[in-house]
């Protein structure tokens, strides 16, 4: 069955590898969103069109960003003029890129509107929806985030040692809406109890530059500004205590680094992003926190930090057995070829109700 998975691939990006694998393994052909008109056999072959981050828009600059939205406008209302099954992911609360908001939105209510099925990763997903379309939540199919247990290789256990500083990693691209700059500042107020490192580039290189310089200043963070090589993964997940992730509520939903540092046995500080929020009772082996200003980000974050330092320094296995038991918990719910099945399920379904409807043979 031909189908179209669009990112189709992305050497940075193993979410995208491990579904598209899956879905492979079950008889579907993969193509990308590019070739869909390439001809007129090509695209009637084309059983399914399944979107992921379509609402992000080029923000480079202005003319970039109005020719991304006019193109993804065009081939929205194509898809949908010519009846293609539609499904689409919802990833992100909101684009995290401020300039490009409106543009974002517009596509986002169109997909809204017209995905014959909706996938969420969390819970909270439901909410973000039902403010764009209480009817959206009809096609709503929750799937969960595919784990990355050894995808990078083995986890790698940590040395434990009384009186320890606790050594905290963020990991991903470097951008503003991430609130690194808040981090840095906090971390530094704890002076060496505390050791931060920031793995990954920055998406700007005056901002990579500008964190830089913060974080020489405060003396214990230290800032790795490139993208980390899918070999030293492990080994830096390995070295950490906890992974922490001060994301922006407005923007943030979901996060595959956590669900990245579950699977390499760490816990995570953390908002209650649908993340967070799914892992019900097991929320308890993490920090999560709540915040609705940036003064009360800042106090939360803090908090939490040192409720981990405190922990550590009484119980030096206390962070790591966090990390255990939430990589048991999404060991099998979270298995990516459990994944894959749903996935799979869910495009038979779609396309066989779609026959039943228009009585296709």
């Amino acid at each position: 069955m031909d189908i179209i998975f669009n990112p189709p691939d992305n050497e940075e990006n193993r979410y995208i590898q491990l579904l598209v694998g899956q879905l492979r393994t079950k008889g579907f052909r993969i193509h990308p969103l590019d070739t869909v008109f390439s001809s007129r056999k090509h695209f009637r072959s084309i059983k399914l069109v399944h979107l992921n981050w379509f609402e992000n828009i080029d923000d480079s600059s202005f003319f970039s960003a109005l020719r991304s939205f006019l193109r993804k406008l065009l081939v929205l209302n194509v898809l949908h003029c010519s009846g293609k099954l539609l499904v689409w992911t919802l990833h992100n609360r909101a684009t995290h890129e401020k300039g490009t908001a409106f543009f974002s939105r517009t596509i986002t209510r169109l997909l809204v509107r017209w995905a014959d099925n909706i996938v969420i990763h969390s819970a909270q997903s439901e909410a973000v929806l039902a403010a764009y379309s209480i009817k959206a939540l009809e096609r709503v199919a929750y799937v969960a985030h595919p784990h990355f247990i050894g995808v990078y290789g083995d986890a790698l256990p940590r040395t434990l040692r009384h009186g320890d500083s606790l050594r905290l990693l963020f990991i991903g691209m470097v951008k503003p809406y991430k609130n690194l700059e808040l981090l840095i500042d906090v971390v530094g107020n704890f002076g060496q109890g505390v050791q931060l490192t920031i793995a990954g580039k920055a998406v700007d290189k005056g901002y990579g530059k500008e964190l830089s310089a913060r974080a020489e200043a405060v003396g214990n963070v230290v800032l790795l500004p490139h993208f980390v090589p899918d070999g030293e993964l492990a080994q830096l997940l390995g070295s950490a205590d906890a992974v922490v992730l001060p994301y922006d509520l407005e923007s943030s939903l979901n996060s595959g680094t956590a669900i990245l540092a579950f699977s390499y046995k760490k816990t995570v500080i953390c908002p209650e992003i649908g993340t967070m929020l799914d892992l019900g009772s097991r929320m308890v082996d993490t920090f999560c926190y709540r915040y609705q200003t940036a003064g009360q980000h800042r106090e939360a974050l803090a908090q939490q930090i040192e409720r981990a330092l405190v922990l550590k320094r009484n119980d030096p296995a206390a962070l790591a057995n966090m990390g255990e038991r939430l990589y048991r918990h999404i060991l099998v719910a979270h298995a990516p070829d459990r994944v894959g099945e749903e996935l799979a399920r869910l495009y038979r379904r779609t396309i066989d109700k779609h026959r039943i409807v228009n009585k296709i043979d």
